[in-house]
């Protein structure tokens, strides 16, 4: 029982670290990305920035509660392996997108499956004892 508590929490680690090194890696390069992809200067590219940073945020505020009833109804892993595969998507799409609107879109599918963090708490608190929750929510 032991080594599967231990296997999960590995599993929600590493989870977190993707979704987390994958928007880090990509916020430093947006700027030049918006302005290459709208011919337009850097320094206008943040309000474009911003929109594509607010729709992440409207679409995971908006399917959040979606996404934790998914969660309890089919278990945390098969939720966070979605999530995952919603954030390859969103990169993949990124990375290759001929236009401001295709990062407009793959930042709404992040949105749509961007509950991550929520989702790995709950599976926190799912396998946690009394004794080490805090140690694992300090992951």
């Amino acid at each position: 029982m032991r080594n599967s508590k231990q296997a999960a929490m590995g599993f929600i680690f590493v989870t977190l670290l993707i979704d987390v090194m994958g928007w880090g890696l990509i916020i430093p390069v947006m700027a030049d990305l918006i302005a290459e992809l709208k011919h337009i200067p850097v320094n206008e590219a943040s309000t474009y920035g911003a929109l594509l940073l607010s729709v992440f945020a409207i679409m995971q505020f908006l399917f959040a509660p979606v996404v934790g009833n998914l969660s309890d109804r089919y278990g945390r892993r098969p939720i966070l392996l979605i999530a995952l595969l919603g954030f390859g998507i969103d990169y993949i799409v990124l990375a290759l997108a001929p236009t401001y609107g295709w990062l407009f879109l793959g930042r709404i599918i992040a949105g749509l499956t961007g509950a991550s963090f929520t989702t790995a708490s709950a599976y926190i608190a799912d396998i946690s004892t009394n004794e080490n929750r805090a140690k694992n929510y300090g992951l």
